[in-house]
């Protein structure tokens, strides 16, 4: 179809180039490919194997000349106005099936069962490993065939996507170079609730390896909790509980402390180092001494410390909302933060 211009009959008449936007969404890329990280580039990929590529370059120039006017991400649903050539903007929407909660429910259990993904994401880092993670569950983070995908446009061409629809995916794809937890968020879990709930599963691990150990641990209140021992019960503030209440068991008098695990149901998964401790025997102190420093099963080859950008915080704080400057703002924060980096 050939919209607008002279002679232009049917639905397109009267239709001419897009009208002139002052502060629409911009795509940060004046050239060539749109997206700079792994998940904004990934999405695309995804995209363009649906063979929607070339559709998908026609809102190449809306996205570069700022022609969307506002893009929201929510669970399952990303909406967005785009100016075309009317006066009024186009309504945009694209759905994808958020994941049910006892499906959320069993990917926070994997994440917060293995160290590196919970010290990546507390971190505000979504690292690549995480989409294979997702799909090992049967949550895979990107649709998997464009019959997933409902696009919706108030525009009157009946291409999918049209150009209105193609320049929203360009600005969706560059919000996850700016938050990558926006992906997370349209398949049903924000930053916060996400984050929030791997705390507390990993606190959950902590609080239970003290409670079938024998190993007394502290309270949200500040109290000394734990089985009673050999010579009586542990209950009380630490100063108490060390001076009188009732005797710690030593050592000698307990069976060695267990790392903790995450409980699935009726099935217990060993969370971090328990997975490669898990089938180890039970050796007596005594017989072990001489090992003490020796590490149990041969370590991964990774660094001993995480390493992370100059742009950490920004990561952990998200996008900042449209009005105060959006992804542009954080984008030219990041180049800022890149500058002073001493490193």
């Amino acid at each position: 179809m050939s919209p607008g211009g002279a002679g232009a009959e049917g639905p397109f008449a009267g239709f001419g180039p897009p009208r002139r936007v002052d502060g629409g969404l911009r795509a940060r890329s004046t050239r060539g490919a749109i997206g700079v990280s792994w998940w904004s580039r990934r999405f695309l990929e995804v995209l363009e194997s649906f063979a929607l590529g070339t559709r998908l370059t026609r809102g190449r120039a809306y996205a570069r000349r700022g022609q969307v006017l506002r893009l929201d991400v929510s669970p399952g649903r990303v909406e967005a106005s785009v100016q075309g050539s009317r006066p009024r903007p186009y309504p945009v929407t694209i759905a994808l099936p958020p994941f049910p909660d006892a499906l959320w429910g069993r990917v926070e259990r994997e994440l917060a069962g293995q160290a590196f993904f919970s010290a990546r994401l507390l971190a505000g880092d979504l690292p690549a490993e995480l989409e294979e993670l997702f799909a090992a569950a049967g949550a895979p983070l990107f649709p998997r065939s464009v019959g997933e995908l409902t696009q919706r446009c108030g525009c009157p061409d009946v291409a999918v996507p049209c150009k209105h629809l193609a320049a929203t995916f360009y600005l969706l794809a560059e919000a996850f170079d700016a938050d990558p937890f926006q992906l997370l968020h349209w398949r049903g879990r924000s930053r916060d609730a996400l984050l929030g709930r791997l705390r507390v599963l990993r606190a959950d691990a902590v609080g239970s390896a003290h409670d079938t150990d024998g190993t007394p641990g502290f309270s949200a209140a500040g109290q000394v909790t734990g089985p009673p021992s050999a010579g009586g019960h542990v209950t009380g503030p630490p100063d108490r509980a060390s001076s009188g209440a009732g005797p710690l068991a030593g050592p000698s008098d307990r069976a060695p402390a267990r790392v903790p695990s995450v409980v699935d149901g009726a099935q217990a998964a060993a969370a971090g180092a328990g997975r490669a401790l898990a089938d180890l025997p039970d050796v007596p102190l005594t017989g072990a001494v001489d090992r003490f420093w020796v590490a149990p099963v041969p370590l991964p080859d990774r660094p001993s410390v995480l390493a992370t950008g100059p742009e950490l915080l920004l990561r952990q704080l998200g996008s900042p909302a449209a009005a105060i400057g959006g992804p542009g703002l954080l984008e030219r924060l990041r180049r800022a933060y890149r500058a002073f980096d001493p490193g």
